[in-house]
């Protein structure tokens, strides 16, 4: 018996020992054959996730993406409720939704009626019999300084006017609407008109639009809207010719203090349209800083390389602190409509013991060239710079007020002013009314250089304590029978008094044309 139970025990043992041990071994020879698997895959993943399949395009060098968080519910509606509730024929400034808008709305009846965004040449017209009788709509007028939502272009293809958006979005009416914006092609047949049919926080989907109801000129785009949606201008050259557009050259800075040791001065490259320079006003103001002199046309073409901007005088008692005296634009930050600047940092030098150079620092002067690789003996802009501790732009004088005038109805202003400010070739625009009020040639060249010559010859007008009568009998004597319906409209059925003598009796004042306005 004992024998029997020693004779037992080497088994049990190996059953025991052996059953575990064969066990971890088999398990060991499944995880040598599976964990080179898995850890490939994991491998893999990870590759995976580091190095997506579809690149995204490359943006310009100034464009990153951005990624704002989605817009709630409440926010959308919040959204659109201010774009579209009436500003009172004010133009509004405001970032909303991560967008800096500029924005225009007001209420519109059968009778029509306009929205002007003031200083940015954009309008938008709703004729009489728009809207049926006895409806009510809101309607808003909107520039987008957003420039995320500007068509996706090609290297060939340039921005040439801003993006408008018409709302609300859809809306559609008895009439054709007009709108009317400001591009800068050189030539008007290579500006085409693209269009985005979503709302204005969706996902942009720009299409061309048909030529029938767009009319292109000089340096307008007007297009007759069936419904509205967002709206803008691309430069697209036929094969074999050469794109070009306008550009405006503005330079600004802070005004020169006394003590002052720094003084920066930006230069923008814009598109040649209004609402451009007002961008570069706005983006200006959290630095103090101020447009000085008058902007500067650059022929710009779309088949050359970057810009360059060269230091080449700097004054007496002056030292750039720049490393380089020279600065490159891409071209394609220009060609797209991105509104870039470059910018120069100087520094008063320091004074000797035997020398004074307060003297000689109470101003700056500074000279620079601009051009495009390749084109530099054949098209520059020589940019001159002059400011001082005395210029009068550093601390204006006291505005003197003017005795109160008459005051046209902000309605009628605006009409008047949209159908007045488009420059016809005979002349009979606001350049004949003008003469009528008694303005010389010289004057009136005068008076095209300001943003809006039709708006400020109606100021003068109404500065000279005129009428609506009188105003609609200047119009009837000027043919601009469109001018005098508008008006009376206000006057009702009374009859508009002949106004004899005067400064607007210039009957035989002749418009000098020989000079482009």
């Amino acid at each position: 018996m004992c024998f029997h139970e020693s004779s037992f025990q080497p088994t049990q043992f190996l059953l025991l020992v052996g059953v575990p041990v064969a066990s971890a071994l088999l398990l060991v020879q499944c995880l040598r054959w599976h964990c080179p698997r898995w850890l490939l895959r994991a491998r893999w993943n990870l590759e995976s996730q580091e190095e997506p399949v579809s690149e995204p395009v490359p943006l310009p060098e100034s464009e990153s993406p951005r990624h704002c968080p989605p817009a709630t519910l409440p926010e959308m509606v919040a959204f659109y409720q201010e774009l579209h509730t009436p500003t009172q024929g004010k133009t509004i400034t405001r970032q909303l939704m991560h967008k800096l808008l500029v924005f225009s709305a007001r209420e519109v009846d059968h009778r029509g009626g306009c929205l002007i965004l003031q200083d940015t040449g954009i309008s938008l017209l709703i004729p009489p019999g728009a809207v049926a009788v006895g409806r009510q709509e809101r309607v808003s007028l909107i520039l987008v300084w957003d420039l995320s939502d500007a068509p996706s272009l090609s290297q060939a293809q340039g921005l040439v006017s801003p993006v408008v958006a018409c709302g609300p979005h859809g809306a559609s009416f008895l009439k054709p609407c007009t709108l009317t914006f400001k591009h800068c092609a050189q030539q008007p047949s290579h500006a085409r008109t693209f269009s985005s049919n979503t709302n204005l926080l969706d996902a942009k989907a720009w299409e061309p639009l048909a030529q029938s109801g767009v009319h292109t000129s000089l340096d307008e785009c007007r297009i007759e809207l069936s419904h509205f949606s967002l709206y803008t201008c691309v430069l697209e050259a036929p094969a074999g010719h050469e794109a070009r557009k306008w550009l405006q050259l503005a330079v600004f800075c802070s005004p020169l203090a006394p003590g002052q040791s720094h003084l920066q001065l930006r230069v923008y490259f814009l598109n040649n349209t209004p609402c451009a320079l007002q961008w570069a006003v706005t983006n200006e103001q959290p630095h103090g800083g101020r447009l000085r002199g008058p902007c500067q046309l650059f022929d710009f073409t779309g088949a050359r390389g970057d810009q360059y901007l060269k230091l080449k005088y700097i004054s007496e008692g002056w030292e750039n602190v720049d490393e380089s005296s020279c600065q490159l634009v891409p071209h394609l930050h220009i060609w797209h409509g991105k509104c870039p600047f470059r910018s120069f940092c100087f520094r008063r030098k320091a004074a000797n013991e035997n020398e004074d150079c307060s003297a000689l620092t109470n101003e700056i002067i500074v000279t620079m060239h601009t051009f495009q690789d390749g084109l530099e003996t054949k098209y520059m802009e020589i940019l001159r710079f002059q400011a001082s501790e005395e210029d009068s732009w550093a601390a204006p004088p006291p505005v003197f007020q003017p005795p109160q005038c008459n005051r046209l109805p902000p309605e009628l202003f605006e009409q008047l002013q949209m159908l007045l400010e488009p420059n016809s070739i005979t002349g009979n625009d606001w350049r004949r009314l003008a003469s009528h009020l008694g303005l010389c040639g010289m004057k009136i060249r005068f008076m095209s250089c300001q943003r809006s010559p039709a708006a400020a010859i109606l100021e003068l007008f109404e500065e000279q304590n005129g009428s609506l009568q009188e105003l609609h009998y200047l119009m009837t004597l000027m043919e601009r029978l469109d001018c005098a319906s508008v008006i009376q409209n206000y006057l009702g059925s009374s009859p508009a008094p002949v106004v004899r003598g005067g400064a607007w009796e210039n009957k035989d004042l002749e418009l000098e044309l020989d000079v482009k306005l």
